[in-house]
């Protein structure tokens, strides 16, 4: 009896100390992400050269941070995917036929990426591979380490129901993954004949290999296709997809370990922490109720005001967060009570709400565009000048319908004491200087996207630490495990899916695409009403940072094709993806407004409707009519 209350005793110790060492290890990684850039930006003002290797340091914590963020989502189940749809079946079996199926299919393809990212590491870098002084190498090792430790919590929990598939599923693995097994062990073993003896066993086992590569890739294809509507997470089935289609191609898995640590290690890839971070922190502090109290102060006693500033706040936070799902989470509750006791509906409040989450994706500093003109491989400050007009268009038509719905909503004549008014600009005036900040010191060339986000999250921690005191130095800690369980969702599939990303091109689907929609479809607005259509289905399926890495390389060159802007094309494609967000069924945006209104999915769906056509309106402008995305970025030839 003893014995066991000791061994309780240390597994309890073991298991608090782990999730002490791993809260703290993160909280110093996220320190380094923001510190570095911050020297860079002094360093070469006062002294004109800046930290040496710093970006190659700042790029490789983003590594680090990404696979301890998605171990840490995968331990909380918080990964993306459509739903857990399997809730709604009635039949146990069913249900667990459906269990098992998922869990099959994620210890597969977990494992087969385990291998790959390890044969990937040890043969990629050598030892003079350095980013400033610590080796590749070793920091690339995470990857395989981040890969297998979601493999071993998939497998524990898979035991429970199917402990009895375990050895086969292992097996059905190592068989794809035989290759990058091979490669890794000879890295390991270096002077160990080990090809001759694999070669040998390749040739015995053809038939094997052949079926693997052949028919059964194609019915995982498949399986993982289908599974995506069954709950599982959509960077397992981007993955498992990218790794049979190359199984099938023959191609060396490896190549996607390396497009993951390619794309991670983007050079604009740090300002998405580094923003997400800083929107979690203003979540997190009462900056929603000064913001709320100044803007309503401000535009409350005009018809309609309140709508403005519902809109406004969203756009406000959904900017700086880079997710809708933070700002439908952290401001629903707050605005939708202000709405519903000034007399609005909650039908018409939580529609104008919902249709709001995503409202602000096209305003600098979004993340989704960052990320767009990574993949696109245009200006970021043309796509943010882009934007903005495209933006404010959206905004503009939610508001003319918020307006519309206020007829009958009185409207105070009471005076606003100057006193108060002024206490209100006084009370929100830092958090209204934030978004200056970052954009004047962005456009103005003096900061990357990078450094901004430094500057910005410094800032925020500033203001809301030191100069409100909503929060206090020691809730840094626990901000960084919320937002990293966000950002490990994130980064990996933006990781998994460059590696589909790289078939899709490396087959010259794009090109083949191109050419057969241009010999079939002449009208350049025809393919844009397509266009469109298929934009609009894939931001109900995909999430917008998936769908940035997978899709975008397959319309690029077919807006070419047809003479399309490329900056233009960029903002059709994320007004559509942000319009995807609220198209049921299963448009990301109602789930989370289902979630924090407490209200059934079918009741969401029919509260934005009005809000959806008015803004498929606004998107179909934005598509036909060039100029409003295209005029005001053309006035600075220079950015």
């Amino acid at each position: 009896m003893k014995a066991g209350i000791k061994n309780s005793a240390i597994v309890l110790f073991l298991k608090k100390s782990g999730i002490f060492i791993w809260e703290y290890f993160a909280f110093i990684i996220v320190f380094f992400l923001a510190l570095l850039p911050i020297l860079e930006i002094f360093l070469r003002k006062v002294f004109v050269t800046g930290v040496r290797g710093s970006s190659e340091y700042v790029q490789h914590i983003v590594l680090i941070l990404s696979f301890v963020g998605a171990v840490a989502a995968y331990l909380e189940k918080r990964h993306l995917s459509l739903g857990a749809i399997l809730e709604s079946f009635k039949s146990e079996r069913l249900k667990k036929f459906f269990v098992i199926l998922d869990g099959s299919l994620k210890t597969i393809v977990l494992f087969i990426f385990t291998a790959a990212a390890l044969s990937f590491v040890l043969n990629a870098f050598s030892a003079t591979d350095k980013a400033g002084v610590i080796p590749l190498k070793l920091i690339g090792l995470i990857m395989p380490v981040g890969f297998f430790l979601m493999f071993l919590s998939e497998l524990r929990e898979f035991k429970k129901t199917a402990a009895f598939l375990i050895p086969f599923l292992i097996f059905i693995a190592v068989l794809y993954a035989f290759d990058s097994i091979v490669s890794s062990l000879c890295a390991l073993l270096p002077g160990v004949e080990i090809y001759p003896a694999a070669d040998a066993i390749k040739t015995k086992l053809s038939w094997l290999f052949g079926f693997a590569s052949g028919p059964l890739a194609l019915i995982f294809i498949i399986v993982l296709a289908a599974s995506l509507f069954l709950g599982n997470y959509i960077f397992v089935v981007l993955g498992g997809i990218s790794l049979f289609l190359f199984t099938r191609a023959h191609g060396v898995l490896d190549v996607l370990a390396n497009e993951n640590y390619v794309m991670i290690t983007g050079s604009s890839i740090p300002a998405i922490p580094l923003f997400t971070i800083t929107g979690v922190i203003l979540a997190e502090s009462k900056a929603g109720e000064r913001l709320l109290r100044f803007f309503n102060l401000l535009m409350g006693r005009v018809k309609g005001g309140l709508i403005l500033v519902s809109v406004i706040m969203c756009a406000f936070f959904t900017t700086f967060t880079g997710a809708s799902g933070v700002t439908i989470l952290a401001l629903g509750g707050l605005l939708s009570f202000m709405l519903i006791k000034r007399g609005y509906s909650e039908k018409f409040s939580y529609g104008i709400l919902t249709a709001s989450g995503s409202i602000g994706l096209l305003f600098p500093p979004s993340i989704a565009i960052i990320m767009y003109g990574v993949v696109a491989r245009i200006s970021i400050k043309k796509m943010f000048v882009a934007g903005i007009v495209p933006g404010f268009l959206m905004m503009l038509c939610i508001i003319i319908l918020g307006i519309a719905n206020s007829k009958n909503i009185p409207v105070s004549k009471e005076k606003i004491p100057a006193k108060e008014f002024f206490d209100s600009v006084k009370g929100a005036f830092w958090e209204l200087l934030l978004p200056v900040v970052v954009i004047v010191s962005f456009f103005a060339g003096l900061t990357t996207i990078v450094e901004s986000g430094a500057l910005a999250l410094l800032y925020a921690i500033i203001i809301e630490c030191l100069v409100y005191k909503d929060l206090k130095l020691k809730d840094m800690k626990e901000i960084v495990k919320k937002s990293l369980v966000m950002l490990g969702g994130i980064l990996i599939i933006l990781g998994i899916a460059k590696g589909l990303s790289y078939y899709i091109v490396d087959a010259q689907i794009p090109e083949k695409l191109a050419a057969n929609l241009v010999a079939t479809i002449k009208s350049k607005y025809v393919f844009l009403l397509l266009l469109n259509f298929a934009l609009l289905i894939t931001g109900c399926l995909m999430d917008i940072f998936s769908a940035i890495v997978v899709v975008a390389p397959l319309i690029i060159p077919l807006g070419m094709s047809y003479g399309i802007d490329p900056v233009h094309l960029g903002i059709i494609f994320l007004c559509n993806l942000e319009l995807g967000y609220l198209t049921p069924p299963v448009g990301l945006n109602l789930f989370l407004a289902s979630y924090t209104f407490k209200k059934p999915l079918n009741r969401i769906y029919s509260y934005v409707v009005s809000f959806l056509i008015i803004l498929l309106v606004s998107v179909l402008l934005i598509t036909y009519v060039p100029a409003i995305s295209t005029f005001l970025y053309r006035m600075f030839p220079e950015l």
